[in-house]
């Protein structure tokens, strides 16, 4: 990774405090960026989520706050804070918020 958000390198912050939720939006918040993948913090307001679509690299998402279902190729699951799950690189996959949710999702290049 190359670029790094000014203000972060070598400090100790709470991920979960370095985004807030805004009403009837989705808030995310890049951290990082390279050649090689990036990693962003996201923040769903209920009922928000993101549709089904593919990507060219493996994600990781970790939940941090809240509850969301993921779906990957049809099959969904319920992650609430402290969970993680692997979206594999061209699989398509969708997001649901039942309630407020704060995610960092870490994609890295296949």
């Amino acid at each position: 990774m190359r670029e790094q958000e000014s203000g972060l390198a070598g400090q100790v912050r709470r991920m979960a405090e370095l985004i807030d939720y805004q009403e009837g939006s989705v808030v995310s918040r890049q951290l990082m960026k390279g050649e090689g993948g990036n990693v962003t913090l996201f923040a769903f307001d209920r009922g928000e989520g993101l549709t089904e679509h593919t990507s060219p690299f493996d994600a990781l998402a970790l939940v941090l706050d809240g509850e969301t279902h993921i779906a990957i190729s049809g099959a969904e699951s319920r992650l609430s804070e402290g969970d993680m799950i692997v979206m594999p690189a061209n699989k398509p996959h969708a997001l649901k918020a039942p309630a407020r949710f704060k995610m960092l999702l870490i994609m890295v290049k296949s």
